[in-house]
């Protein structure tokens, strides 16, 4: 049994984080498709800081193109903050740039993803996350 077979999905609250309500929407289908059911949206990094202080968080997806904060600033908010620090952070970009996936790699990013992706792409990448 694989890390992310053996979470309790059901019960693991995720902070869907991206500018167009599209792609949140695409996110979001794709974890319901593994199983996820607790998904809160925000549309920038300083609504997804809001929420991830105002209630518990096990796991964030972020895009790294945003208004107001950017993902890697939002990445870098996190793992600054004592209380958010251990949150599994993946990013999602449409950029496929190696000095922004060593950016991320050095802000403590858990892992990455590049638009598009499939479900499965989204799975095993969790899966690595979660690993047990």
């Amino acid at each position: 049994m694989s890390g992310l077979e053996s979470l309790d999905k059901k019960k693991l609250n995720v902070l869907v984080v991206d500018d167009f309500s599209t792609m949140r929407r695409i996110v979001k289908n794709c974890l319901r498709q593994l199983g996820f059911e607790n998904i809160t949206e925000a549309e920038d990094g300083e609504a997804a800081l809001a929420k991830l202080r105002g209630g518990p968080f096990q796991l964030i997806i972020s895009d790294w193109n945003m208004p107001k904060m950017m993902g890697i600033d939002l990445l870098r908010a996190v793992r600054a903050d004592e209380k958010l620090k251990d949150i599994p952070f993946l990013m999602v970009t449409a950029e496929a740039q190696k000095e922004n996936v060593i950016e991320a790699a050095k802000a403590g990013v858990s892992n990455y993803i590049i638009k598009p992706f499939t479900p499965d792409q989204v799975q095993s990448k969790l899966e690595a996350i979660f690993k047990v």
